[in-house]
């Protein structure tokens, strides 16, 4: 492989399908350091919930974009492209190849296609928006999105009231469709000359399901009450962003004497199988990625060594 080219390999898919240690693998295969695509694993302290790598597996290979923020700062998907590109550039400059894991849907668009360049939101706006949907039904506003942006209205479905909220704010602050204004936005990967290598992993879902929970008593077993627990004892506060992750919000409720420990867990299960259905949903939608059953590692191998030659 020449290690001038611009490579950027990208790993994706649902929480628990295999991600992290299908990255690590593949930087055995091919030189190679790990940016971290996850909004939960910038923060500091917060540990088992967001399943971060473990100190053998960052030592073994250098793992970018995690434990950089404290957990009473913001983070944005603006601030990870801006940070996931400058460190694949650093990357590159070793002659390795940087590949981008995880499954922030959000994260990965940012730095793929670059983040709509529209207004930001206006709440009364929003409010007569909302009150016109209660008066006259939601789908008298989609018509109206229809008439003024068909393009977007065809991709989505009548029932997503924030969305075409949205749209319908966007159209009534610029005059101009939400559809029109996507075509400004730019990917700060691709401005950057790589070429984009995107993979994305899948399992059957019972095996899915069957993961996900074993995660779930991993972490819990590994001592996540314990964890938060340390997290309030040191002054983070409830309302502090890495909190609401999943795991860490049920055993806030289990704290609060809200629920048992096994209803906790039982929620983070439940919730965390949701979220992962979203995640595919998301990442389904988004253009370029070649899908891989997540245990195919020779299809993967033959893939990426193709790519990466290019």
């Amino acid at each position: 492989m020449d290690i001038k080219s611009r490579n950027l390999l990208i790993i994706v898919g649902p929480t628990a399908v295999g991600k992290s240690q299908t990255a690590l693998w593949m930087a055995g295969e091919f030189p190679a350091e790990i940016i971290s695509c996850d909004s939960m694993q910038v923060y500091r302290g917060f540990d088992l919930g967001t399943d971060k790598p473990d100190p053998e597996a960052r030592e073994a290979v250098p793992h970018h974009l995690i434990d950089i923020v404290e957990p009473g700062e913001q983070f944005s998907a603006a601030d990870f492209a801006s940070l996931a590109v400058e460190a694949a550039e650093g990357i590159l400059s070793r002659g390795r190849t940087p590949i981008v894991v995880g499954g922030t849907g959000l994260y990965h668009r940012a730095l793929v296609e670059g983040l709509f360049p529209g207004p930001g939101r206006d709440p009364e706006l929003r409010k007569k928006l909302r009150q016109e949907a209660g008066r006259a039904g939601l789908l008298a506003l989609y018509e109206k999105l229809k008439e003024v942006d068909p393009e977007y209205a065809t991709r989505i479905t009548p029932a997503d009231s924030i969305r075409i909220i949205r749209a319908l704010e966007i159209y009534y602050l610029t005059g101009e469709p939400m559809s029109r204004q996507f075509l400004r936005t730019r990917s700060p990967a691709r401005e950057k000359g790589f070429h984009l290598v995107q993979i994305g992993l899948k399992l059957e879902r019972t095996e899915l399901y069957r993961r996900i929970e074993a995660r779930v008593e991993r972490m819990f077993a590994r001592g996540l009450v314990e964890e938060v627990r340390r997290l309030l004892a040191q002054g983070v506060p409830e309302t502090a962003t890495p909190f609401k992750g999943l795991g860490y919000r049920q055993v806030l409720q289990y704290l609060r004497g809200e629920i048992s420990l096994a209803e906790a867990i039982e929620k983070t299960k439940l919730e965390t199988r949701h979220f992962a259905k979203r995640q595919l949903t998301w990442f389904r939608k988004s253009p370029g990625i070649t899908w891989f059953e997540a245990k195919d590692r020779p299809g993967l191998k033959e893939f990426v060594a193709t790519q990466l030659s290019r």
